[in-house]
């Protein structure tokens, strides 16, 4: 399948509110607008996850990172530059984002991408990607396509024809970053 096919049939979805299946830097992930509340409570409703239980957001770069959060810690540059895998920050006071995805503590995670299906999406899209694991809350964390539930499968606007036969990796390293600095790995 062609990538760039790709990307534009699943921005069609995003601009329209849905949400789709796609394969991440990591494992197969669930995503829609990050600014639009009614389509991440879609993601919600259909992993029965409690919206108490935030979810991460994919960015492409640095003016996304920065239209979504005004103070950015200078260790988060450092931890994403030494990075070798994919790493989650969490981090403080986060806006112009839906509001059902900012956690209780004000925070909100995210990744940057350089995969090149997220990536291109992102840069089309010009807003951040919910990345969520693409299994129903408890279940777990499918490795390949395969493993998805037919629920899951069937209960998206849209599935991502790329990387079918790939196993993924495992989720992302998940750092929370508070703006006064303390740094708390969460999941390594």
């Amino acid at each position: 399948m062609d990538l760039n096919e790709e990307v534009i049939k699943a921005l069609e979805v995003i601009k329209e509110g849905g949400i789709i299946l796609y394969p991440t830097d990591t494992v197969w992930g669930i995503g829609c607008d990050a600014t639009n509340a009614e389509a991440v409570a879609k993601i919600y409703k259909l992993k029965q996850r409690a919206e108490t239980q935030s979810m991460i957001v994919l960015m492409n770069g640095e003016k996304m990172m920065y239209n979504v959060f005004k103070e950015i810690p200078e260790v988060a540059w450092q931890i994403m530059d030494l990075s070798e895998n994919p790493t989650t920050l969490i981090l403080d006071n986060p806006r112009n984002i839906a509001a059902n995805l900012i956690a209780t503590d004000k925070t909100l995670g995210i990744r940057i991408v350089k995969q090149p299906f997220c990536f291109k999406l992102l840069e089309r899209m010009k807003k951040p990607l919910v990345s969520t694991s693409a299994n129903i809350s408890g279940q777990p964390t499918p490795k390949s396509f395969k493993e998805i539930s037919p629920e899951i499968i069937k209960g998206v606007d849209y599935v991502v024809n790329l990387h079918r036969d790939k196993i993924g990796g495992k989720p992302s390293t998940i750092i929370k970053l508070t703006n006064d600095s303390q740094v708390k790995v969460i999941r390594k």
